[in-house]
């Protein structure tokens, strides 16, 4: 069923319409096929770009779309409602493009940011390593500098577009310690760059996950991000926005679940009533709808925060944890409704539920969520 959604302009309105026509014609008809078989969707990327839906929150004199996170966000709900492979990369492809606008030199900015935000190259995150997730501090891949050059040599893990991408926001050890990190802008072309297997995940599979390993690639000097040491604290400013994004992914896929199970409880029949009709399916429906408008509230409510400039580092936890939650609770649920159907690929209400688990672990499990909440609260 359509979202009733609050927005605060006539354009932001246009847009969101525009974001689900495409959705229906560009998405909805492809994702099954792409995702039981796990094969990249080619020039799917591109007509997002085109429609200027890759770079929604960034303004407009630097080829963004000038819109707050409010509207941002909920472009990607819609998104994710029909393919949420599609919009995490979105999202993604957003969070790599937060270190250059907001830590970068207007030369820097001039240079690379309006091809990235014009959609003409798609961009990933490489923070994680293999022992090194949400322990940020502990990465061990370095980058040395070398005259004008850096050379990078080590490994990196878990890079949604890895080997598919442009370019690379790469978090690589300049010193010791906490204040020993730096961030890079790396192409995706880069000698001494190369890439694992893509990993043979639970669900999101038609955009490959895969390590990186950097042996002894040389980078161009300009292409450090912000001074050396300051990596960490780029790399948690862009997480801020990034749990957001997935928090309204995790809605999306939510609200697809939700729908699914509504309709399908008004076909079927027991006992000769529809089962929407029995009031235990009808209570656990219930449920479920207020589970999504309560997470859609929280995601909101941050990105309003982040929209009038105040603090919102904290309800960007709480959003990410609320509503990554929640999906997985309205997937399990809708799940239940289909009984025995619900566990079959007959129905995509299975591959919702096995895409909902993702969003509770990356850009910072759950248990990280409640530990920044909490640490913000002793604060």
């Amino acid at each position: 069923m359509p979202v009733d959604r609050l927005l605060p302009t006539e354009e932001a309105r246009d847009l969101v319409k525009l974001t689900q026509e495409i959705a229906d014609r560009v998405l909805a008809p492809k994702v099954d096929e792409h995702e039981k078989t796990a094969t990249y969707p080619d020039g799917v990327f591109a007509t997002l770009g085109e429609a200027g839906l890759l770079s929604l929150p960034y303004p407009e004199e630097w080829g963004g779309g000038g819109q707050g996170y409010e509207v941002y966000l909920q472009v990607l709900e819609e998104l994710a409602a029909r393919w949420a492979t599609v919009a995490v990369a979105v999202s993604v492809h957003g969070l790599a493009c937060h270190p250059l606008f907001a830590f970068g030199t207007e030369e820097q900015k001039q240079r690379w940011l309006p091809d990235m935000l014009g959609g003409s190259t798609i961009g990933a995150y490489s923070l994680s390593e293999p022992q090194a997730g949400s322990d940020a501090a502990a990465l061990t891949c370095k980058a040395v500098p070398t005259g004008d050059d850096y050379v990078i040599s080590g490994e990196k893990a878990w890079i949604t577009h890895g080997g598919m991408a442009d370019f690379y926001n790469l978090f690589a050890r300049t010193g010791e310690g906490s204040k020993g990190v730096s961030c890079f802008l790396v192409p995706g072309d880069t000698e001494g760059l190369s890439f694992g297997a893509p990993e043979d995940k639970m669900g999101l599979h038609a955009v490959p996950t895969t390590a990186a390993y950097y042996d002894k690639a040389r980078i161009s000097g300009d292409r450090r991000i912000g001074t050396e040491g300051q990596g960490l604290q780029i790399a948690f400013s862009a997480l801020d926005s990034g749990r957001l994004g997935i928090a309204a992914v995790a809605v999306g896929l939510a609200q697809a679940a939700l729908d699914a199970a509504v309709e399908y409880a008004h076909e079927r029949t027991t006992f000769g009533r529809k089962i929407i009709d029995h009031q235990g399916l009808g209570f656990l429906l219930a449920d479920m709808a207020a589970a999504v408008d309560s997470a859609r509230a929280t995601y909101l409510d941050a990105a309003r925060r982040r929209d009038v400039g105040v603090t919102y580092s904290r309800q960007a936890s709480v959003a990410k944890l609320v509503a990554t939650d929640a999906a997985m609770k309205v997937t399990t649920d809708a799940v239940q409704v289909f009984g025995g159907y619900g566990y079959t690929r007959d129905f995509p209400v299975e591959r919702y539920m096995r895409e909902a688990k993702i969003t509770q672990i990356f850009e910072g499990t759950n248990q990280i969520q409640r530990l920044v909440i909490s640490r913000s609260l002793a604060r």
